[in-house]
């Protein structure tokens, strides 16, 4: 007898439907798991097994033979002992077969407990595309699996509780859908910083647009400070943005059972020791990498000219296009990773140069030699390169308190909601994204705006990259400004911050 059990899978941070076909025949008894299951699948066995006989129950002695469909398709995990166990027992008779409506993943321990599985957020979208209606999870998945929505998930604390649902004796009760409370954790707030008033307006118009940002200081002047305070600036996510960044943080195990939506943007700050793949993503088991992990947020990579040359150069190709795929001797992966890049760095390499004291000890062609470590390709794709100057001690004995986040904040999702306005229906969702057709119809110039540009263009050697991403500023400016047109004094705000020259010191 064979018995169809819905199960899903994932394929890199997408879910798919994987039905485990078990199937019992005379002969030696034997149990084996074809598909191209990886070590952990074929494992399942031995975990079945055990807990169909831990819980009391009968394990068929015959040959079984489980398929997990598509063969051609490499599974990976143990998401399937759950609709393997209840497909055998079906097969054997001890349960009745299962509603085809309904789908079970989770990982059995050998007393008949199920563990929590990752990556249930894609599953169970992908259940809910296939058209099931019933999804068994684990309990403490439970409210993960509830956010897919159109699902009925019943939260499945072992194999006994199951067993007795499917026999109809003791229904389970199926998990509210799960709804973010207040974050009750505070962020990081522009208020404990002294001074540096044009370091905070270029981290507005970063968040107001969605723009990448250097930060370019001696040690001490506050790059790491001010960075860290972006987020507490930046607009709220959409449910749209938060499914899609809390579904790649699933594949990656770094939710919390307790609140699986992420309400937040993701911060994310890699050691410069990260390798290209960590960063990037693949490995083993083709997983994301910090990039998709910061996805809809920010990536901040503090001691820029630290981290080695092929970690910064994986960055090129995301920046532009929003995602990168990953080629590697288990498959292709393509992961989104649309976001915003912040770095910081020193000037030279004792980090002193341009400092009040003149304690500076590299010559010229060392400083040249340290931001060479950084290509000009990666530079152009910043759009605000800006000087963090040193503290002056009155700024520091102030007592005036400075501007708060939630005042910034306020000013900053004003200018997303002309954003949103104007950018309705092109599936663009701020100023740092415009594509080259709608530069030309959002960035227009006057006469003085042309003459300025032309001006900026032959001076500074720009680039055609650099020449849109300054408009793309002065877009941003200009909405902060709550103007319709971009005025010279706009345009000019955003050229100086591709002013390389304070990379040279």
């Amino acid at each position: 007898m064979v018995v169809t059990v819905r199960s899903l899978g994932l394929n890199g941070i997408r879910g798919y439907e994987v039905s485990a076909e078990c199937f019992l025949s005379g002969g030696l008894p034997a149990f084996d798991v074809v598909g191209l299951p990886d070590a952990a699948v074929r494992e399942a066995r031995e975990r079945v097994r055990a807990a169909v006989k831990n819980c009391g129950l009968k394990f068929p002695v015959s040959r079984i033979t489980v398929n997990l469909a598509p063969a051609g398709q490499k599974k990976a995990g143990t998401v399937y002992d759950l609709p393997v166990f209840v497909g055998i027992l079906a097969a054997n008779g001890g349960l009745p077969a299962p509603p085809p409506d309904a789908a079970f993943l989770g990982e059995l321990s050998l007393t008949g407990a199920l563990r929590r599985v990752t990556g249930v957020l894609p599953m169970a979208l992908a259940a809910e595309k296939a058209g099931v209606r019933k999804l068994f999870v684990p309990a403490e998945n439970a409210a993960e699996a509830t956010l897919a929505g159109g699902l009925t998930v019943y939260g499945v604390p072992d194999v006994k509780a199951l067993t007795a649902h499917l026999q109809g004796r003791e229904l389970l009760s199926p998990a509210p859908a799960w709804r973010p409370e207040p974050d009750r954790t505070g962020l990081l707030d522009l208020r404990d910083v002294m001074g540096q008033e044009n370091v905070k307006r270029a981290l507005e118009i970063a968040a107001a647009g969605g723009h990448n940002l250097l930060l370019i200081g001696s040690p001490g002047a506050g790059k790491s400070m001010l960075a860290k305070r972006l987020p507490s600036i930046l607009p709220d996510m959409g449910r749209e943005e938060a499914l899609e960044v809390s579904g790649v943080w699933s594949v990656a195990g770094l939710t919390d059972p307790k609140h699986p939506l992420l309400t937040r943007r993701p911060f994310r700050s890699p050691h410069h020791t990260t390798s290209a793949s960590a960063l990037a993503g693949g490995g083993p088991n083709m997983r994301p990498g910090e990039i998709s992990l910061c996805h809809n947020g920010v990536l901040f990579l503090d001691e820029l000219p630290e981290f080695h040359r092929d970690v910064l150069e994986t960055l090129r190709q995301p920046l532009e296009d929003g995602e990168v795929t990953v080629t590697r001797a288990g498959g292709t992966l393509r992961l989104p990773a649309r976001f915003q890049l912040v770095c910081a760095m020193n000037p030279c390499r004792c980090g002193w140069r341009g400092h009040p004291d003149r304690r500076c000890t590299c010559s010229s062609r060392e400083v040249a030699r340290y931001v060479e470590k950084i290509s000009g390709p990666l530079l152009d794709r910043i759009d605000l390169h800006v000087n963090v100057p040193s503290v002056e001690y009155e700024a520091m004995r102030r007592r005036e308190t400075p501007e708060d986040s939630a005042a910034v904040k306020k000013r900053v999702d004003a200018a997303r909601a002309i954003q949103s306005r104007r950018l309705a229906g092109t599936g663009t969702l701020c100023n740092a994204q415009l594509p080259p057709p709608l530069l030309g119809v959002y960035c227009r110039l006057d006469d003085a705006g042309e003459a300025l540009m032309k001006n900026a263009f032959q001076r500074l050697g720009l680039t055609a990259r650099s020449h849109d991403r300054i408009l793309r500023v002065a877009r941003t400016i200009a909405d902060l400004d709550g103007e319709e047109a971009i005025d010279a004094v706009h345009l000019a705000e955003a050229i100086q911050y591709r002013n390389t020259d304070i990379l040279k010191g």
